[in-house]
């Protein structure tokens, strides 16, 4: 059984160890004020003069320094079969969760945390990195955005769509890990995205994360 460490009726900034900045920490904090760390996501906040109220995770990165002055806020979870974003995810009860510092320093680690979110449909989760906003889609949304705009969709199972709005329709596509994917897509209107399964991530650049989080309900 999973324990509820934080409950909160905001949007939860979720801080993993991988490279962000300021700016970047200062969006998400627009949109989900309360912050929680990932292990070593601990110190990288510190070291941007953010205090995170509790801090999930294996603890096989978070220095000493971090632990001494978080102390009272550190939940260990010692099992590895998970990761840290894992961990933490499954941890938090919010409306939705932004990810910052789990893109973009290492391939597998990005990896996992896509596998996590195809894993935990029920969770709104989004994963922002410099450049991208990515989601696991539900099986309906609708997105408003410029014409031109930059959509792409990534299938982590097998999965059937129907679409309007887009310079490339999905109808008839069979979209799967090891087969059709829709990367660079491009938006031509109002869209709207039907999905058999709750398995397409869908990634648009970083700007239109409210657009992002109002198709999920979010806000």
């Amino acid at each position: 059984m999973n324990q509820v460490i934080v409950e909160s009726l905001q949007g939860v900034t979720l801080a993993g160890g991988g490279p962000f900045g300021k700016a970047a920490l200062a969006r998400a904090l627009r949109f989900a004020p309360r912050i929680v760390g990932a292990d070593g996501g601990a110190d990288r906040l510190l070291a941007l003069g953010a205090e995170p109220e509790a801090v999930i995770g294996d603890f096989d990165s978070i220095s000493a320094a971090a632990k001494g002055r978080l102390a009272g806020r550190l939940f260990p979870i010692a099992e590895q079969e998970t990761t840290d974003f894992d961990k933490a995810l499954r941890s938090i009860v919010a409306p939705f969760v932004l990810g910052l510092g789990f893109a973009g320093a290492r391939l597998d680690h990005g990896l996992a945390v896509l596998n996590a979110l195809a894993r935990a449909p029920e969770r709104r989760a989004l994963i922002l990195s410099p450049q991208d906003v990515t989601f696991l889609a539900p099986l309906e949304m609708e997105l408003a955005l410029p014409p031109g705009t930059r959509l792409s969709l990534f299938p982590m199972g097998a999965v059937e769509a129907e679409s309007s709005g887009l310079r490339w329709p999905l109808q008839g596509l069979k979209f799967a890990p090891d087969g059709m994917i829709g990367t660079s897509n491009e938006v031509s209107g109002p869209v709207r995205l039907r999905f058999s399964a709750a398995k397409m991530l869908v990634i648009l650049p970083v700007r239109y994360l409210p657009e992002a989080l109002r198709g999920l309900g979010c806000r």
